[in-house]
């Protein structure tokens, strides 16, 4: 059991978090046809665009209501009815997902209000769906924003129906890269099972370059499939951050649901198959059982790198989860752990403790570590400690392909666990077959030669 403590400093140095209005506009991208937009001023939206578009090095769509001084003293209800007819009239979009800020949150807007009295006032948008969530951006983090974007979704968009066979609701956590969700869908869909996944980055963020412009987000989850969730056999909702959603649509539209809150390591991938082959009545295909043999063989290649490591993460909670399961599994220590937010799952983390903090907190506990994980701004953290650097998280601005990166799944698992391992080799010197021989207790052996028995 960890200790979970929170940090006390009056300010934070070097953040890790990213806000919550972040999080919610990131799952609406997750949307076919929707324009995220952020009720609060133009430089929240802009400073999250500029995240994005550094992340993921693609076009993002993200509006503002733009609140001034003057409009945010007043009240927005002016602000909201103009974007959102701007918004229909040029960008005509299915789905316009609505979040606030902390300047609307501590003015106290009563945005359900105001959209209902826009939609009095305005018949034509009646085919325009329009989520509201609320996400002050000095509560929570990320992980936050994203669980109750896709549980308002659930909420207002969903329709109970009588059950489709065989096909299931994926609710996919922050933590999972498009990558990651496309991974998921291949596994889901060799046991003949027919997945809606929501949000589905995978379709609008994973790097296709489109024939023309959109001015919305261009693939993802529909409007239609969002409500034909209800309609499904089964929810799999992949991440501890799903499960108020999955129980939304429970409660919603009687459809069960399981938590996977790890989807990397060998003992999560097993579960991840065997809750397939339920579902499905199917077994396990040959595929999968191979890749199953070769993250076996990966995890005895890589272990005489990892035991005894001591590896310093910060990362949201889910993702900490995951990446830590899969470490403390290959024998390492698990020194320092830093948080961005509350969850049932910290008490259950393979460390002593858990802070939840900022990159200073961590770069102070990553001291005498052999490796440091978390997202792009904990380089300079790393460089000053003089340890290898794993990117993990969101934003990863300063290498290629974050979008792309698969970490889930027997295949991810392996490739994880050779790119953790090549970064502990090249932090070293590759034990030769000397040194093996030596370890195994074959005293006959000398340096470079081998064994007398076979001379």
């Amino acid at each position: 059991m960890a200790n979970v403590i929170t940090s006390k400093k009056a300010c934070s140095v070097n953040p890790l978090k990213m806000s919550q209005p972040i999080g919610a506009a990131l799952a609406f991208m997750g949307l076919d046809r929707c324009m995220p937009v952020l009720h609060g001023s133009q430089g929240c939206t802009a400073f999250g665009l500029v995240l994005f578009v550094r992340h993921f090095r693609e076009a993002i769509p993200l509006q503002t209501t733009a609140m001034n001084e003057t409009t945010t003293i007043m009240g927005g209800f002016d602000n909201i009815e103009q974007a959102i007819l701007n918004i229909h009239a040029r960008a005509k979009p299915a789905i316009i997902g609505l979040a606030s800020t902390g300047l609307t949150e501590t003015k106290g807007d009563d945005v359900d209000g105001y959209i209902k009295l826009i939609r009095d006032k305005h018949p034509e948008l009646n085919d325009l769906a329009i989520v509201y969530v609320s996400t002050p951006d000095y509560l929570g983090a990320l992980q936050d924003g994203w669980a109750k974007a896709v549980t308002k979704l659930i909420e207002e968009l969903a329709e109970p129906a009588p059950m489709v066979e065989g096909q299931v609701n994926i609710l996919a956590g922050s933590h999972l890269t498009p990558g990651d969700i496309e991974e998921l869908r291949e596994i889901v869909e060799a046991f003949g099972l027919a997945p809606i996944i929501l949000p589905d980055l995978s379709g609008s963020l994973d790097g296709h370059v489109s024939d023309e412009f959109v001015p919305t987000t261009l693939g993802g989850t529909t409007l239609a499939q969002i409500r034909a969730t209800g309609a499904s056999q089964f929810t799999l909702a992949f991440g501890e951050q799903m499960r108020a959603a999955a129980q939304a649509l429970q409660d919603k539209a009687d459809v069960l649901y399981r938590v996977l809150d790890r989807v990397t390591g060998l003992a999560a991938s097993d579960e991840l198959m065997t809750v397939l082959s339920e579902l499905s009545g199917r077994p396990v295909p040959n595929k999968y059982r191979r890749q199953r043999s070769q993250l076996l063989d990966a995890m005895l290649d890589g272990h005489f790198f990892y035991g005894g490591k001591r590896i310093a993460i910060g990362a949201e909670p889910d993702l900490l989860w995951n990446i830590s399961g899969l470490l403390a599994d290959m024998g390492c220590d698990i020194s320092a752990a830093v948080t961005t937010t509350a969850s049932p799952l910290l008490e259950r983390l393979s460390a002593e403790e858990v802070l939840i903090g900022d990159l200073e907190d961590l770069e102070t506990r990553a001291r005498g570590c052999d490796l440091l994980i978390t997202h792009s701004h904990g380089r300079q953290a790393a460089e000053r400690l003089g340890i290898p650097f794993l990117r993990m998280g969101v934003p990863m601005f300063d290498r290629l392909g974050a979008a792309h990166r698969v970490s889930v799944g027997y295949r991810g698992s392996r490739d994880l666990i050779f790119e953790i391992g090549n970064l502990f080799l090249a932090a070293s010197h590759e034990p030769t077959a000397m040194t093996w021989a030596a370890d195994s207790g074959n005293n006959e052996s000398c340096h470079g030669c081998a064994p007398a028995a076979t001379h």
